[in-house]
């Protein structure tokens, strides 16, 4: 009791002094203590219609948390392009409870990498920020050899060409922890899939006996 009746009062004292922003919706947060999204904008977030697993070539099953849309498309622009890296835990929690089924049986967490000078602009690999709070052991056992465009404004048929041959098993990465194992491939926003059907390939050259794939969201292709 004392203890929320102080948080109470430390999120009236920054809100009053501060008047922090939400960074979704740029409100003035009620409880800037929770985090940088404001619970307007988290119950905005539109869950899936339906499920999310269809397989693909090399992707056995998908899910994701929502549609990448109004408040959870605003949230995910916070996390990945301003840094708000705090945001990963909550959407992480997302991903959690609505890949449990596939997360459950995962043996390893591997995250889709970026390329190293795109990482280093910035600043952290928010898939990698994703995995780590997943609850399974996270191996990074994929690189991005080379710089590819943005997957964004391609077609279908240009995406897939965009990242061929895009990425390979890590040489830092002990390959026996790949042979049959049951993977699962994180990433922030799927839309063809072209990128996770591409690591998916690779890890399963490599011995892995199952590829699944768990996003923070689904995007539509719009306009094609």
């Amino acid at each position: 009791m004392i203890a929320s009746s102080i948080g109470t009062s430390l999120n009236g004292v920054l809100t009053v002094a501060f008047a922090p922003a939400c960074a979704a919706c740029d409100r003035v947060l009620d409880a800037p203590l929770d985090g940088p999204v404001c619970g307007f904008c988290w119950s905005g977030v539109q869950p899936l219609a339906q499920s999310d697993t269809a397989p693909t070539d090399h992707v056995d099953a998908w899910q994701a948390a929502g549609e990448y849309d109004g408040s959870l498309r605003e949230i995910i622009h916070a996390f990945k392009y301003d840094g708000r890296r705090s945001l990963a835990s909550p959407l992480a929690a997302l991903m959690r409870d609505r890949g449990a089924d596939l997360l459950h049986v995962a043996d390893l967490i591997v995250p889709v990498p970026l390329h190293p000078w795109r990482r280093l602009r910035r600043g952290f690999n928010q898939a990698d920020d994703l995995a780590r709070r997943l609850d399974r052991p996270v191996c990074r056992a994929l690189w991005r050899t080379r710089a590819t465009a943005p997957q964004a404004g391609l077609r279908p048929a240009q995406r897939r060409r965009n990242v061929r041959a895009a990425f390979r098993v890590s040489p830092f990465v002990d390959r026996s922890h790949l042979e049959d194992a049951r993977v699962v491939l994180v990433d922030d926003v799927r839309t063809t899939g072209a990128t996770l059907d591409a690591c998916a390939a690779v890890l399963k050259t490599a011995g892995v006996r199952a590829v699944s794939a768990v996003t923070v969201a689904r995007a539509a292709l719009h306009g094609r």
